[in-house]
């Protein structure tokens, strides 16, 4: 195929975002149709990645270039979140995850493309969970190789990972890193804290919160959040925290 004779190949080529993937259904709307994508797999200009999305030959597509795809191209509500998020704004600190997969974040019955689960199912945990609004506390943070991506905020991502321990995350590294968070912002966190309906996640954000004496705790309205009843263990043979009738590893609860 001569690449000088399309109309079409050219700008799709010159337009494509450096490791990054099109769909389809993006395609389809630059005017490209299935049998121009015949040859162009054909000649080796484009390279399937399995039924519904391309990418560059001799190009490595990541995990951020795919979910980009997923964002842009497919409109999928789905965002970076938790753990992922905070490092991304730099919250890891020197608490390590181990093995830790990049987690992404969506309401319940979002599916995730196969060609996406194909290629990148290792790298990525899919999280269906509905503790928060869809769109509260949500931004867009770049990653290094220039993909803006629908990503938590530091005050989103607390809660998330904390919603998701000890299932997905351990509780004594998720509260290791929580009680270095400094800058949470109050007007946002008040926000999430109000609307989270995870109980567990909202009395563990403020156990760990009061307890590292983050500055955000005085400016919560605490009389507007909603504990709810009943005590949460969340580890067999832990200690017991009565103010938040939390049951917690004996690394997160100080003696006296």
């Amino acid at each position: 195929m001569n690449l000088s004779r399309s109309d079409k190949l050219r700008p799709l080529l010159d337009g494509w975002q450096p490791h990054g993937v099109a769909t389809t259904a993006y395609l389809k709307t630059l005017g490209i149709t299935p049998q121009d994508l015949q040859n162009y797999t054909s000649s080796r200009w484009l390279m399937s990645l399995g039924r519904g999305a391309y990418k560059r030959p001799k190009e490595t597509v990541n995990w951020q270039g795919a979910v980009h795809g997923l964002q842009t191209q497919l409109q999928l509500p789905v965002h970076v979140g938790a753990l992922t998020a905070l490092e991304m704004w730099g919250h890891n600190h020197y608490v390590r995850f181990a093995a830790t997969r990049a987690c992404l974040l969506s309401p319940l019955k979002v599916t995730l493309p196969l060609w996406f689960r194909t290629h990148w199912g290792n790298d990525v945990r899919h999280v269906q969970t509905k503790p928060l609004p869809p769109d509260l506390g949500l931004t867009e943070a770049k990653t290094p190789d220039g993909f803006a991506l629908k990503t938590s905020t530091v005050e989103r991502a607390a809660l998330e990972l904390l919603h998701l321990a000890p299932k997905v995350f351990g509780l004594v590294e998720a509260g290791l890193i929580l009680e270095s968070m400094t800058l949470i912002r109050p007007k946002i966190m008040q926000s999430l804290l109000e609307q989270c309906t995870s109980i567990k996640a909202r009395r563990l954000f403020l156990y760990l919160a009061e307890r590292a004496n983050l500055p955000v705790m005085r400016h919560l309205d605490l009389d507007r959040i909603d504990l709810g009843v009943g005590d949460r263990s969340l580890v067999p043979n832990g200690r017991y925290v009565a103010k938040y009738r939390l049951l917690l590893p004996e690394e997160l609860v100080d003696r006296g």
